[in-house]
């Protein structure tokens, strides 16, 4: 018999062979309903004087509820005659960006557990007069030299690996209804990499001990942001959120953030990127420097900025979201920095699997690889503002 939708009763439910016929004995019967195993109840009677039992049979124990009606593991559903299935597979919402805010080191292999790099510190004695030029006049007997001193700063290298495996029924059920869940898992397996390269990237791991470009308040300088002036937007002098500052003065903020990450370098590198909370760059969007609204504020910045004065390059200004709560308090945080791989890198080893493998009903596969950390090869190119939101 084919299965027929019931009603009446807590729930609705579908009927399937196992069958007993209306009146027959049983325990579960009170009344005018009757209550199956998995809990559904259904008023038997009125569905009897309805039509929708009579001269039929109905099951016993075999009424499913909607929430048990799909096999997740196969994405196997029970479709309604007047119902269009989406066959569009949906993932889950996600949203990573390491690889458009650092740059990778690519040397390192799987056979390395540690990567490093060295920084040279350079001096000399000064000269015979009081500018310490290295002179040398022509009867000297005594010419200065250089003296270096390498240091070496290293970071381990975690092996990371997940397992892909499905079953042969559940590839060949998969495969019928035209849903390939290896596809699908390999596709989880991917996104859920990319995701925790993500986060090592911007905040680094707690258990671990390690750190990422959006908090490194060890070797990177930070300060909170200037307060509002008397003419903010909501009259709060202040404040040091960007939504109570005048677009002057969140150029103020910036360029001051600019200017300490290029005296930091000793005057050598002018910071290029500058990354802020989501919150924040969608303000920037949104407001107007002027009344006459043809120049947006973050276009206001990217053209009005130290470096684009200094160099003649805009400002490349993006959304992160690990800036959001970063700072001090819990506060939002801005951060600049140079985006080069002598300056700032990640190290990364790239997925590699292991032969397919049978095993009983089985097929799997382990996918692995090696997850740096940041190096931080010059700190003083990075720099953070605390308080702007």
């Amino acid at each position: 018999m084919s299965n027929r939708l019931l009603y009446g009763g807590a729930r609705s439910a579908y009927v399937s062979p196992n069958l007993i016929l209306p009146g027959e004995s049983d325990k579960r019967v009170k009344g005018d309903h009757i209550t199956f195993d998995n809990g559904a109840t259904v008023d038997w009677k009125r569905g009897w004087r309805e039509g929708v039992f009579k001269g039929r049979a109905y099951t016993r124990d075999s009424f499913m509820t909607f929430d048990q009606m799909t096999i997740d593991s196969t994405g196997s559903f029970l479709i309604g005659e007047l119902e269009r299935l989406d066959q569009t597979l949906h993932d889950p919402l996600v949203a990573v960006t390491w690889g458009r805010d650092v740059d990778l080191r690519e040397d390192v292999t799987i056979a390395d557990e540690v990567s490093s790099f060295t920084n040279s510190s350079f001096a000399s004695a000064g000269g015979v007069v009081p500018t310490g030029k290295a002179w040398l006049s022509k009867d000297a007997n005594q010419i200065t030299g250089i003296a270096l001193d390498i240091g070496k700063t290293t970071h381990p290298l975690y092996l990371w690996a997940m397992e892909l495996k499905y079953t042969m029924p559940e590839l060949a059920s998969a495969q019928k209804i035209g849903r390939p869940i290896d596809v699908q898992k390999y596709d989880g397996l991917k996104l859920k990499y990319q995701m925790d390269i993500d986060e090592m990237v911007y905040i680094g791991d707690t258990t671990l001990g390690q750190v990422g470009l959006a908090n490194n308040n060890t070797l990177v300088s930070f300060a909170n942001a200037a307060q509002a002036g008397a003419t903010s937007p909501t009259g709060q002098t202040t404040s040091l959120k960007w939504i109570d500052k005048t677009p002057d003065a969140i150029l103020a903020d910036v360029n001051t953030a600019l200017t300490q990450c290029w005296t930091n370098s000793g005057w050598a590198v002018m910071p290029t990127e500058l990354r802020l909370p989501p919150v924040e760059f969608g303000y920037l969007v949104s407001q107007k420097v002027s009344s006459a609204g043809n120049v947006s504020l973050l276009e206001f910045l990217r053209n009005n900025s130290l470096s684009n004065a200094a160099y003649g390059r805009p400002l490349n200004i993006q959304p992160v979201k690990w800036l959001t709560g970063r700072g001090t308090g819990n506060t939002d945080r801005l951060m600049v920095y140079t985006k080069e791989r002598d300056r700032v890198r990640f190290p990364l080893v790239p997925l590699q699997r292991t032969p397919l493998e049978y095993r009983n009903l089985f097929q799997l596969t382990t996918y692995f690889g090696r997850i740096g950390c940041v190096e931080f090869v010059y700190p003083e190119t990075l720099y953070y503002m605390d308080g702007i939101g």
